[in-house]
């Protein structure tokens, strides 16, 4: 096993944002507007009483013919899978799988998506960081409806790895990473990026013997690891000498087939879902084009002087992305700046311009969403709670603590809340994921 780096993407972040934000846009960063969260699931402590759960990415599951029992789902690393009902309460875990030998790595689930009537079933779909596989999980809508345990394993067990071809490659993390689903009228695919690379996969879910689920690669690409600045020069961002800005949080715009993916310490990219064509770098991350070098003595990054060649709306890292959907074509794509704790608003057509950004903050008892991850919106009503639509986010430093363990969860906020800050449109009717 690789050990672990002390050069964590927290810090990465925080150097970044100390190197390349001027101080009048730290300043205007206090100033973005705030939402507060209706409710919380339980906190996850990364530990080995917690069961090493480390809180990631959730994705929303709309129950067909009961809203109100609709169910969110969460990854949390080697703690596995988490299902919580609309109140945040945990109606299921399952744990991740165990390593397949004695030195090898365990299952750490990263990213999770949902797909609708794929064979006549609703899955739940996660990438397995550690064994470098995807996996599904059949959502029984009857289950959900009574508050019981919804999820069913539905994973073929001859899945492949995704990018290695060997356990030992397997076990040097390079491993299967961010996830988005996506179904067009060839089938139904997942896109999967690469641990500390900047791959990105196309994969073809399939049906395979006793009804479960695995799938094919269809191809992949990579995309840039270094830049040409304006000034002619050329720049990589500063990480580990053997690590590549990864791709983590991604999203498919499923009505125009395009893909939104965001490279951590660059920016975010939009490109045809099935890979083909040329991807184009939508935003920038603040401190892209500062200059680092990195340190082996101390294992960190020392920058230089910010030339202003970054973005204005997004510090690193660029993390989760989720789409509001509209009618008509129209709605907005949502991105988690970790860097700075809040989320950026673009709107979802044309050359989606910056509408504005937002944080998750404290109230009534809930603390705010910090160093957010994943993230995923629905418009649809969710029973009385949510009936104009739901955010969920991940938080990152979930309080109160608890000593020095490591404290996770995710915070449920109301879309018509986040809509109220920037005049932005509640359309419960203009699309439904079931379609």
């Amino acid at each position: 096993m690789r050990p672990l780096s002390r050069i964590t993407l927290a810090s990465l972040a925080a150097c970044l944002t100390a190197a390349a934000l001027p101080a009048a846009q730290a300043a205007h960063a206090a100033d973005v507007p705030t939402v507060h969260p209706e409710v919380e699931t339980p906190a996850l402590f990364d530990d080995a009483a917690g069961g090493n759960a480390n809180g990631d990415d959730p994705a929303i599951w709309a129950h067909p013919g009961r809203p109100g029992r609709s169910v969110v789902v969460a990854t949390a690393k080697e703690g596995g899978l988490y299902a919580y009902d609309l109140k945040g309460a945990q109606v299921q875990h399952i744990p991740a799988p165990a390593a397949p030998g004695e030195d090898d790595e365990p299952g750490r689930f990263n990213n999770a998506d949902i797909v609708y009537g794929f064979g006549g079933r609703d899955l739940a779909v996660v990438s397995d960081r550690g064994r470098d596989q995807i996996r599904f999980y059949a959502v029984d809508a009857a289950r959900a409806a009574a508050g019981r345990a919804p999820l069913t394993d539905v994973t073929d067990p001859a899945a492949p790895f995704v990018f290695n071809t060997t356990q030992d490659e397997v076990n040097d993390a390079e491993t299967a990473y961010g996830l988005a689903a996506w179904k067009d009228s060839t089938g139904t695919y997942v896109l999967v990026s690469q641990r500390h690379k900047t791959t990105v996969a196309l994969l073809k879910l399939k049906t395979t013997s006793g009804g479960k689920i695995g799938y094919d690669k269809v191809r992949q690409i990579s995309l840039p690891s270094s830049f040409t600045l304006p000034d002619g020069s050329t720049w990589s961002p500063c990480l580990e000498p053997d690590e590549l800005p990864q791709v983590e949080g991604m999203v498919v715009d499923i009505e125009r087939d395009v893909l939104y993916a965001a490279q951590e310490t660059v920016g975010i990219w939009k490109m045809r879902a099935d890979l083909t064509g040329a991807p184009v770098l939508m935003d920038k991350v603040r401190g892209y084009g500062v200059p680092g070098a990195y340190d082996a003595e101390t294992e960190e990054c020392t920058f230089g002087e910010d030339p202003g060649f970054g973005g204005e709306h997004l510090t690193a890292d660029a993390e989760g992305l989720t789409i509001y959907y509209r009618a008509g074509g129209k709605g907005y794509l949502l991105a988690s700046s970790q860097g700075d704790s809040t989320f950026s608003i673009y709107r979802r057509e044309g050359s989606n311009a910056h509408l504005g950004r937002f944080r998750v903050g404290a109230d009534d008892g809930i603390d705010a969403a910090d160093h957010s991850d994943g993230a995923m919106v629905l418009n649809v009503p969710l029973g009385d709670e949510f009936d104009e639509g739901l955010l969920v986010v991940h938080d990152g430093a979930n309080l109160p603590a608890d000593g020095d363990r490591e404290n996770t969860n995710f915070k449920f906020v109301e879309w018509d809340d986040v809509a109220d800050l920037h005049d932005l449109a509640v359309d419960t009717g203009g699309w439904n994921p079931r379609r």
